[in-house]
């Protein structure tokens, strides 16, 4: 018998097991909200959402970013992979049911690159000439 806020074996089963489409690349600015350096990922909020409707996603971070380069509240321009994995009909429809969770697709995010973007400053840097 399945607990009260326990989710069915079939259900776990499609989740763990899905099977991710060719990633497509997006190039959308934000900022970092937090790190995790055991894992290698970041969370990074979106001015664009992506296209389950967040704008705050986590993000694996490709190894040749250093994240001990990147800075929280700082706006980049990131570039990452997006890949989704569609759920079956009756797994969306077994979620929001049953856990009122509204999810028809998982969705991982993969870093690639980012820039820092220089939105203008208060404070001078070294690199500014006086005019």
């Amino acid at each position: 018998m399945v607990g009260k806020d326990e989710i069915p074996d079939w259900v776990s089963d499609e989740i763990q097991n899905v099977k991710f489409k060719k990633p497509e690349e997006f190039k959308k600015s934000g900022y970092i909200l937090e790190f995790y350096y055991d894992d290698d990922k970041l969370d990074v909020q979106l001015y664009d959402s992506v296209e389950d409707g967040r704008h705050i996603v986590t993000m694996d971070i490709a190894k040749n970013i250093k994240i001990d380069d990147l800075l929280k509240g700082e706006v980049y321009e990131f570039v990452f992979d997006q890949h989704k994995a569609p759920l079956s009909k009756k797994v969306s429809e077994y979620l929001v049911k049953e856990k009122e969770i509204d999810m028809n697709a998982i969705y991982q995010f993969e870093l690639k690159s980012l820039e820092l973007i220089d939105v203008g400053s208060n404070e001078a840097t070294n690199d500014e000439v006086e005019e």
